[in-house]
Protein backbone atom coordinates (compact mmCIF):
# COMPACT_ATOMS: atom_id res chain seq x y z
CA UNK A 1 0.00 0.00 0.00
CA UNK A 2 2.80 2.19 0.80
CA UNK A 3 4.34 2.22 -2.82
CA UNK A 4 0.56 2.68 -4.12
CA UNK A 5 0.61 5.86 -1.53
CA UNK A 6 3.56 7.23 -2.84
CA UNK A 7 2.57 6.83 -6.68
CA UNK A 8 -0.45 8.98 -5.76
CA UNK A 9 1.17 11.40 -4.40
CA UNK A 10 3.18 11.67 -7.10
CA UNK A 11 0.49 12.08 -9.88
CA UNK A 12 -1.32 14.45 -7.80
CA UNK A 13 1.45 16.75 -6.79
CA UNK A 14 0.99 19.90 -8.54
CA UNK A 15 4.38 21.10 -7.89
CA UNK A 16 6.53 20.02 -10.50
CA UNK A 17 3.57 21.60 -13.03
CA UNK A 18 4.31 25.30 -10.94
CA UNK A 19 7.88 24.28 -11.44
CA UNK A 20 7.14 24.13 -15.45
CA UNK A 21 5.19 27.44 -15.22
CA UNK A 22 7.62 29.33 -13.48
CA UNK A 23 10.53 28.29 -15.88
CA UNK A 24 8.30 29.53 -18.33
CA UNK A 25 7.54 32.25 -16.88
CA UNK A 26 10.95 32.98 -15.62
CA UNK A 27 11.71 32.66 -19.54
CA UNK A 28 9.07 35.51 -20.74
CA UNK A 29 10.41 37.92 -18.05
CA UNK A 30 14.00 37.63 -19.66
CA UNK A 31 13.23 37.22 -23.49
CA UNK A 32 11.32 40.20 -22.81
CA UNK A 33 14.39 42.23 -22.18
CA UNK A 34 16.70 40.87 -25.06
CA UNK A 35 14.76 44.41 -27.50
CA UNK A 36 16.78 46.56 -24.84
CA UNK A 37 20.19 44.55 -24.89
CA UNK A 38 20.10 44.37 -28.65
CA UNK A 39 19.92 48.11 -28.94
CA UNK A 40 22.52 48.73 -26.37
CA UNK A 41 24.89 46.06 -28.26
CA UNK A 42 23.82 48.20 -31.70
CA UNK A 43 24.62 51.51 -30.15
CA UNK A 44 28.12 50.01 -28.66
CA UNK A 45 28.84 47.92 -31.65
CA UNK A 46 30.65 50.88 -33.91
CA UNK A 47 32.89 52.52 -30.95
CA UNK A 48 34.24 48.80 -30.35
CA UNK A 49 34.60 47.96 -33.74
CA UNK A 50 36.52 51.26 -34.30
CA UNK A 51 38.56 50.00 -30.99
CA UNK A 52 39.66 46.94 -32.91
CA UNK A 53 40.47 49.08 -36.06
CA UNK A 54 42.59 51.31 -34.27
CA UNK A 55 44.95 48.46 -32.15
CA UNK A 56 47.92 47.56 -33.10
CA UNK A 57 48.34 43.79 -33.38
CA UNK A 58 52.06 44.19 -32.14
CA UNK A 59 51.06 45.19 -28.97
CA UNK A 60 47.74 42.73 -28.36
CA UNK A 61 50.49 39.95 -29.03
CA UNK A 62 52.95 41.01 -27.27
CA UNK A 63 50.28 41.48 -23.71
CA UNK A 64 48.97 38.19 -24.47
CA UNK A 65 53.28 36.55 -24.56
CA UNK A 66 53.41 38.70 -21.31
CA UNK A 67 50.54 37.38 -19.72
CA UNK A 68 51.07 33.73 -21.32
CA UNK A 69 54.49 33.67 -19.46
CA UNK A 70 53.62 35.14 -16.37
CA UNK A 71 50.94 32.33 -16.15
CA UNK A 72 53.46 29.49 -17.36
CA UNK A 73 55.28 30.63 -14.43
CA UNK A 74 52.64 30.46 -11.62
CA UNK A 75 51.56 27.50 -12.75
CA UNK A 76 55.20 26.15 -12.41
CA UNK A 77 55.70 27.24 -9.29
CA UNK A 78 52.32 26.08 -8.14
CA UNK A 79 52.85 22.92 -9.25
CA UNK A 80 56.45 22.89 -7.83
CA UNK A 81 55.15 24.03 -4.23
CA UNK A 82 52.58 20.95 -4.68
CA UNK A 83 54.86 18.24 -5.34
CA UNK A 84 57.08 19.18 -2.59
CA UNK A 85 54.29 19.57 0.14
CA UNK A 86 53.23 16.00 -0.43
CA UNK A 87 53.96 13.28 1.98
CA UNK A 88 53.04 9.93 1.19
CA UNK A 89 51.78 9.30 4.58
CA UNK A 90 49.15 12.24 4.58
CA UNK A 91 48.45 11.44 1.08
CA UNK A 92 45.58 8.54 2.14
CA UNK A 93 44.32 10.74 4.81
CA UNK A 94 43.84 14.03 2.75
CA UNK A 95 42.16 11.78 -0.27
CA UNK A 96 39.66 10.79 2.77
CA UNK A 97 39.05 14.09 3.90
CA UNK A 98 38.42 15.07 -0.40
CA UNK A 99 36.42 12.74 -0.25
CA UNK A 100 34.45 14.04 2.45
CA UNK A 101 34.25 17.33 1.63
CA UNK A 102 33.27 16.44 -1.60
CA UNK A 103 30.23 14.51 0.05
CA UNK A 104 29.26 17.60 2.44
CA UNK A 105 29.43 20.05 -1.31
CA UNK A 106 27.37 17.80 -2.71
CA UNK A 107 24.68 17.60 0.12
CA UNK A 108 24.87 21.40 0.07
CA UNK A 109 24.30 21.71 -3.41
CA UNK A 110 21.13 19.60 -3.06
CA UNK A 111 19.62 21.49 -0.39
CA UNK A 112 19.98 24.73 -2.18
CA UNK A 113 18.76 22.81 -5.59
CA UNK A 114 15.83 21.57 -3.63
CA UNK A 115 15.52 25.33 -2.16
CA UNK A 116 15.26 27.15 -5.84
CA UNK A 117 13.09 24.22 -7.01
CA UNK A 118 10.36 25.29 -4.29
CA UNK A 119 11.46 29.11 -4.71
CA UNK A 120 10.66 28.28 -8.80
CA UNK A 121 7.57 25.94 -8.10
CA UNK A 122 6.12 28.85 -5.63
CA UNK A 123 7.05 31.56 -8.49
CA UNK A 124 4.97 29.37 -10.97
CA UNK A 125 1.64 28.99 -8.09
CA UNK A 126 1.67 32.56 -8.47
CA UNK A 127 1.97 32.79 -12.04
CA UNK A 128 -0.79 30.47 -12.70
CA UNK A 129 -2.81 32.58 -10.15
CA UNK A 130 -2.52 35.39 -12.19
CA UNK A 131 -3.04 33.73 -15.53
CA UNK A 132 -6.57 32.66 -13.88
CA UNK A 133 -7.21 35.68 -12.21
CA UNK A 134 -7.25 34.27 -9.10
CA UNK A 135 -6.72 36.46 -5.74
CA UNK A 136 -4.09 35.38 -3.89
CA UNK A 137 -4.54 33.63 -0.57
CA UNK A 138 -2.91 35.82 1.16
CA UNK A 139 -4.20 38.31 0.12
CA UNK A 140 -7.52 37.29 1.36
CA UNK A 141 -6.11 36.08 4.16
CA UNK A 142 -4.93 39.45 5.28
CA UNK A 143 -8.57 40.47 4.29
CA UNK A 144 -10.34 38.93 6.99
CA UNK A 145 -8.03 40.23 9.47
CA UNK A 146 -7.87 43.93 8.74
CA UNK A 147 -11.41 43.86 7.54
CA UNK A 148 -13.84 44.49 10.88
CA UNK A 149 -17.25 42.21 11.55
CA UNK A 150 -20.26 44.38 10.75
CA UNK A 151 -21.75 43.13 14.23
CA UNK A 152 -18.67 43.55 16.04
CA UNK A 153 -18.32 47.10 15.83
CA UNK A 154 -20.14 48.24 19.73
CA UNK A 155 -22.69 50.97 19.31
CA UNK A 156 -22.17 54.27 20.25
CA UNK A 157 -22.68 54.87 23.90
CA UNK A 158 -26.32 55.09 24.13
CA UNK A 159 -26.77 55.99 27.62
CA UNK A 160 -24.86 56.76 30.14
CA UNK A 161 -24.79 55.56 34.13
CA UNK A 162 -28.02 58.05 34.93
CA UNK A 163 -29.74 56.65 31.53
CA UNK A 164 -29.66 53.20 32.20
CA UNK A 165 -33.37 52.82 32.71
CA UNK A 166 -33.71 54.36 29.27
CA UNK A 167 -30.88 52.45 27.68
CA UNK A 168 -32.99 49.39 28.71
CA UNK A 169 -36.68 50.64 27.34
CA UNK A 170 -35.19 51.33 23.29
CA UNK A 171 -34.27 47.76 22.44
CA UNK A 172 -37.03 46.03 23.80
CA UNK A 173 -39.33 48.81 21.94
CA UNK A 174 -37.44 48.42 18.60
CA UNK A 175 -38.17 44.55 18.70
CA UNK A 176 -42.09 44.46 19.04
CA UNK A 177 -41.82 46.90 16.34
CA UNK A 178 -39.88 44.86 14.04
CA UNK A 179 -41.70 41.99 14.54
CA UNK A 180 -44.64 43.69 13.56
CA UNK A 181 -43.69 45.25 10.23
CA UNK A 182 -43.24 42.09 8.45
CA UNK A 183 -46.64 40.73 9.68
CA UNK A 184 -48.28 44.37 8.58
CA UNK A 185 -46.58 43.94 5.34
CA UNK A 186 -47.71 40.72 4.71
CA UNK A 187 -51.27 41.06 5.72
CA UNK A 188 -51.77 44.44 3.50
CA UNK A 189 -50.21 42.30 0.16
CA UNK A 190 -53.23 39.57 1.12
CA UNK A 191 -55.34 42.15 1.92
CA UNK A 192 -54.89 44.20 -1.57
CA UNK A 193 -54.87 40.77 -3.54
CA UNK A 194 -58.47 39.93 -1.78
Amino acid sequence: MAIADDLKKTLTDPTPLYFAAGTADLAVQQAKKVPGLIEQLRAEAPARIEAVKNTDPKVVQEKAAAAAKEAQEAVTAKVAEVFGAIDPKKLGETAQDLALRGVGVAAEYAVRAKETYDKVAEHGEQAVRAWRGEVSEEIVEIAVAVEPEPEAAPPAAEASAGDASAAEDKPAAKKPAARKSPAKKAGATVGDEG
